[in-house]
């Protein structure tokens, strides 16, 4: 399945290795990483979905494909700055939250309204966010989600 990976475009290194491994154990169970295609959260999940060769798509928010970081397989240019938060939830049959400001949020808006099953690491406290503690956990719920 497609799973988008949303967070923060800035993080510490513990984020940045939780959201690694969340990459490696998703491209390990056969699924895809969606996600914004630039730095932070969106580099290091893609970052270990590549280590397990996985696929990756970044949704962009500008029109220059080679901005995306070095781990996306498929840069996608929307030219739509935060408006293409949408087009990245809409991309993914669920949604990971890992960290974030209020790009993140947004996604998380989103991907509520869209339906989406959002399970959250470390990141808002909003109602229909399923929050879970490690990167283990949240491929565990996104994968119960889509069996339901």
């Amino acid at each position: 399945m497609r799973v988008s990976v949303i967070g923060g475009s800035t993080v510490d290194d513990e984020t940045y290795d939780e959201a690694r491994e969340l990459g490696r154990l998703l491209a390990s169970r056969g699924h895809t990483v969606v996600c914004g295609g630039y730095g932070g959260v969106m580099e290091a999940v893609c970052r270990g979905a590549k280590e397990e060769n996985g696929r990756t798509v970044g949704v962009l928010s500008g029109d220059d494909t080679d901005e995306a970081n070095d781990y996306i397989d498929v840069p996608v240019a929307t030219n739509m700055g935060h408006a293409r938060n949408a087009l990245v939830v809409l991309n993914g049959e669920a949604v990971v939250a890992v960290d974030g400001a209020y790009g993140t949020l947004s996604e998380i808006a989103h991907a509520l309204v869209l339906g989406r099953n959002v399970v959250g690491l470390c990141t808002h406290d909003v109602e229909g966010v399923e929050e879970v503690r490690t990167p283990h956990e949240a491929v565990e719920r996104v994968e119960a989600q889509s069996d339901s």
